[in-house]
């Protein structure tokens, strides 16, 4: 039976003495005066990115004569879209993108005797400017 004792629990009864209680005091917040910093300008990632979108611009003969209607052609990365396309031209080159068009260049066969292959697709965009806006895209 003693063992079994040891690992009840004893039934203590405890007469809790009544302890003064003691008076809370408000307390009072100091309120610091702000100061207030110049925002920031946010880095925009933009500018990252862009260099990531535009491959090159693409040189042809067609392309040069769209110069004239301030339209430039550009390779660019096959998961690029419209609006990502305008943010980079516009951050790498500093001008106001008017419209952006882009073609899905297929990739072609070719054979080469009894070997055949593919050459590699791309994907490429024409942008227009607006009026009296110019891009030199091959330095002279």
């Amino acid at each position: 039976m003693a063992l079994k004792d040891v690992f009840k629990k004893r039934a203590t009864v405890r007469i809790e003495e009544k302890k003064p209680q003691k008076k809370v005091e408000p307390k009072v917040e100091v309120k610091k005066p702000e100061i207030k910093m110049p925002k920031a300008k946010k880095t925009t990632k933009t500018s990252q990115v862009a260099w990531k979108v535009l491959e090159s611009p693409h040189v042809t003969e067609k392309a040069s004569d769209l110069t004239a209607k301030n339209e430039y052609v550009f390779k660019v990365t096959k998961r690029s879209n419209k609006i990502e396309i305008a943010k980079a031209v516009e951050d790498i080159y500093s001008v106001k993108v008017d419209t952006v068009r882009i073609i899905n260049v297929r990739p072609k066969k070719r054979r080469m005797g009894r070997t055949i292959g593919t050459k590699k697709g791309y994907k490429k965009a024409i942008v227009k400017l607006h009026k009296g806006q110019e891009i030199e895209v091959l330095p002279r």
